[in-house]
């Protein structure tokens, strides 16, 4: 079973790689745009299994089977509205809403090797309507943004809403959330990821090291080299600064 991932995200398309991983998935290709893909596909064979973003970089992915006579299954890996997606969802094997929750992951793998006979991927296409697709995401579609986390605390689960974050960061490799309860928690992402799947208007990136919601910030003061400096709650470990290329977006996002 040869599988490729087609993702912009980097950190995104690593990720998915890794929960593959772990369900005895390998990964043979990652593509990252429209151009890439197509340039792959007309040079490569076509693998048994893709996981597809709907928007990449450069255009909507459908726009890669325009030019290429794709002969593989797919699975849609996409942020768009549920209800969008289930009106075409028929042809294809299935979709992951992100941030993938893994055992929604092993469900979708399941199928394809279940309900997919080898013939049929090898041999056809599938009949997936991208015209279709295309013409319904032209109407706008609400982002669904994630709401809660579920970290790993020895043989426990905690789950963590997003309301109880004072701010996420990286540091030595990992990224943490850092609680109102002065808890810090390891999660499995990158602040890149994060920053997608949390809503633009309650979350700011302020840092490379920093991502931190509205309500949290306690105070801001002026710093030097004309940079700001964010005061939360509880968060003490080190000094959350906007870095200078940020401030003027931050300014129009604190309103």
């Amino acid at each position: 079973m040869t599988t490729i991932i087609i993702e912009d995200e980097k950190p995104a398309a690593r990720l998915l790689q890794r929960k593959l991983g772990k369900l005895n998935v390998a990964v043979s290709e990652m593509l990252h745009s429209v151009e890439e893909a197509i340039d792959w596909f007309s040079n490569n064979e076509h693998p048994d299994l893709i996981f597809l973003d709907i928007q990449l970089s450069d255009g909507l992915s459908f726009e890669i089977f325009e030019k290429v006579d794709i002969q593989s299954a797919i699975i849609f890996t996409t942020a768009y509205d549920e209800y969008a997606l289930k009106a075409f969802k028929l042809n294809s094997i299935d979709y992951l809403l992100k941030p993938i929750d893994e055992d929604d992951l092993e469900i979708a793998i399941s199928k394809f090797r279940t309900r997919i006979p080898k013939p049929a991927v090898e041999n056809k296409t599938l009949a997936i309507d991208f015209e279709e697709i295309k013409r319904m995401l032209s109407n706008p579609f609400e982002k669904i943004y994630k709401e809660r986390f579920t970290v790993k605390i020895g043989q426990h689960l905690k789950v963590i809403p997003v309301e109880e974050i004072e701010c996420l960061f990286s540091e030595n490799k990992g990224t943490y959330i850092h609680t109102i309860e002065n808890r810090n928690y390891l999660v499995d992402s990158t602040l890149e990821v994060l920053e997608q799947e949390l809503h633009p208007k309650q979350f700011f990136r302020v840092s490379r090291k920093y991502l931190i919601p509205m309500k949290a910030i306690k105070e801001i003061v002026v710093y030097s080299n004309s940079r700001l400096k964010i005061m939360l709650p509880t968060y003490k470990d080190d000094e959350v600064i906007v870095s200078r290329e940020k401030v003027t977006d931050f300014k129009t996002w604190i309103g």
